[in-house]
């Protein structure tokens, strides 16, 4: 009779701060998508440039209604029947009423809710920073080394057959997809955002060059917000994946239960 497996052991994976963090930007993300869907809506077109209007063709993207049905307008390329994109409830509308915060049509309201959560977003992104800094955290988990290049495709691979293991560090994946989260599409949005801002670009009035113009940077802001939306349901179905009630509790408590022999991974 096969003697039955022992559970790995239970080790420290995230510190107090990862863990507040963690959260707080779930929350933040949350209210500034539906709030920075409520503002696009507001004018559903995207630009390149500095400038934009009826004597500028510079539109990347468009979405909006045409006889009764909605459309995606990419480069000049359109494409009906995209289902709520474009049309809602009988009205034209880029985005539905129950994907914005507020609901309905109400421009004002969501810019206070957007800006009050990017302030948020902001100030959290400084404290984790610190303190993954003081408890040597990015060295020690979001650092690619030359091992973890050299095992990113494998690791990979075991990913798309749905084999994962449940190391007490991040694997090659993890550290690429968390780096990239972290230091490349937090720190554009955070910048992007800032270039709309006429407050900023007074104390700052080379940034929307940098980024190619103000419309420019809306447009930058919008993919940045796009793939953190599509970072957030991958990060969401592999928690369920590899195991959620141990991922859950990593996050919650910071301990997680790893597998035997993946105590001492680096």
């Amino acid at each position: 009779m096969d003697m039955p497996v022992s559970p790995g052991p239970l080790v420290r994976r995230h510190t107090r701060i990862t863990r507040i963090t963690h959260w707080t930007w779930a929350v933040c993300l949350f209210f500034l998508l539906l709030s920075g869907l409520q503002i696009f809506n507001a004018h559903p077109v995207l630009y390149w440039g500095d400038q934009s209007g009826f004597e500028f063709d510079n539109a990347v993207l468009r979405i909006g209604a045409e006889d009764d049905r909605g459309f995606v307008e990419l480069f000049g390329m359109r494409a009906r029947g995209f289902g709520v994109l474009g049309i809602s409830g009988g009205a034209a509308r880029a985005f539905p009423q129950w994907a914005t915060v507020p609901s309905g049509v109400d421009l004002a309201t969501g810019r206070v809710i957007h800006f009050f959560f990017a302030w948020v977003f902001v100030a959290t992104l400084l404290i984790w920073l610190a303190g993954a800094l003081v408890a040597g955290r990015m060295r020690r988990d979001l650092l690619m080394r030359r091992e973890h290049w050299a095992g990113l495709w494998s690791d990979l691979a075991a990913h798309l057959r749905f084999r994962f293991r449940h190391s007490a560090r991040y694997g090659p994946l993890q550290r690429l997809s968390y780096g990239l989260v972290l230091f490349v599409l937090f720190p554009l949005m955070v910048l992007t955002g800032l270039a709309m801002s006429p407050g900023a670009n007074a104390a700052l009035p080379w940034l929307p060059d940098v980024l190619g113009g103000r419309q420019s940077a809306r447009t930058l802001h919008f993919m940045v917000a796009a793939a953190l939306a599509g970072f957030f349901i991958v990060h969401v179905a592999m928690v369920l994946l590899v195991g959620p009630l141990n991922e859950m509790r990593a996050i919650l408590t910071g301990w997680y239960r790893a597998d035997v022999g993946e105590v001492d991974d680096v």
